[in-house]
């Protein structure tokens, strides 16, 4: 059986942390950020964890079980 290939557009989107949590960037922060807030703004550029469901599907495109 051939190896598992990386699904290259999600290890360009998500990391995973040491307890093996799904990292990821918010969006909304490449242009017409003027309208938005500050407090918006502020907290857009935190990066957040991916709720447990979804991280499941997305591990296994990184290649981890």
């Amino acid at each position: 059986m051939p190896k598992m290939k990386t699904h290259s557009g999600a290890k360009k989107r998500f990391t995973l942390t040491g307890t093996g949590k799904v990292k990821f960037k918010r969006a909304k922060m490449r242009h017409i950020l003027t309208k938005k807030n500050a407090k918006l703004r502020r907290n857009l550029r935190k990066t957040s964890i991916l709720n447990p469901q979804d991280a499941r599907h997305i591990r296994t495109l990184l290649g981890k079980s």
